[in-house]
């Protein structure tokens, strides 16, 4: 069955991307990765993404594709051949194995099912050099793959001088990319997370930090446009700076098309 599915899946978005506006350019292919959840009770698994990451890239000019985490290298092939940007979205823990650490006791690890598909997706994705935009986990999975490390729990080993869970706190943001796309130095975001890149990634660039000396945004050196916040701007109250971060990824990806 799952099978099946998958496969009518990939029917109906190869359909999409064959279809071709006849009154202007098309509207880019945003793929957006899922959390995938095992419900073992029930003995089954389901995929899904919060909705506001897909307002976010429709609301901005994209076309959403929500990503299931097929593991299929020819399916994975596909996602990166096909689609036109990329954002990595939140979720749980990396296991600490994968930068060669023990776990934390706060440490509540992702399904190796969704790691395994995004680790691949992700080294695939930088390799493309296609516009990317990863958000908390999808900064701090982006800077595992690329060799970085993590700081396992902040309270415990950075403080509580910034609450970074569920609360907004400011970040001050060095010139450059991110600084012209916001038109701001220093802004006010939400942030939902307990760790965060300590290590930093091969071709990565560190681009902002939060009060308590918490890195905050990276960004890509190599790529034509590859940005990673700490923080949850689809959840933002502040639509201005919402769209001003997701706009940007959809002009990159239309100045390819």
């Amino acid at each position: 069955m799952k099978k099946i599915v998958v496969l009518l899946w990939l029917v109906i978005l190869t359909a999409c991307m064959g279809c071709q506006s006849t009154s202007g350019p098309a509207q880019p292919l945003i793929g957006i990765t899922s959390v995938y959840k095992v419900d073992n009770q029930n003995n089954s698994a389901s995929t899904m993404v919060g909705f506001a990451y897909v307002e976010a890239v429709a609301e901005n000019g994209g076309v959403p594709v929500v990503l299931p985490t097929v593991t299929n290298e020819e399916i994975l092939q596909r996602y990166v051949q096909e689609l036109d940007g990329l954002v990595l979205v939140g979720g749980a823990d990396i296991p600490p194995s994968a930068y060669d650490q023990q776990p934390h006791e706060t440490v509540k690890v992702l399904p190796m099912q969704r790691y395994n598909f995004e680790r691949k997706l992700i080294s695939l994705w930088l390799s493309a050099g296609k516009p990317l935009l990863g958000v908390c986990l999808g900064m701090q999975f982006t800077n595992v793959v690329s060799g970085g490390s993590l700081i396992q729990d902040i309270p415990s080993q950075v403080g509580t001088d910034v609450t970074h869970r569920r609360k907004y706190h400011r970040v001050r943001i060095e010139p450059g990319t991110l600084a012209e796309i916001l038109g701001a130095e220093e802004a006010l975001v939400y942030s939902n997370h307990h760790q965060a890149v300590d290590k930093l990634g091969k071709k990565l660039k560190v681009i902002a930090h939060a009060e308590d000396g918490v890195i905050e945004a990276l960004e890509c050196i190599d790529c034509k446009f590859g940005l990673f916040v700490q923080w949850h701007p689809e959840k933002m109250e502040d639509t201005e700076h919402r769209n001003a971060i997701y706009g940007a990824l959809i002009r990159a990806c239309s100045a390819r098309n």
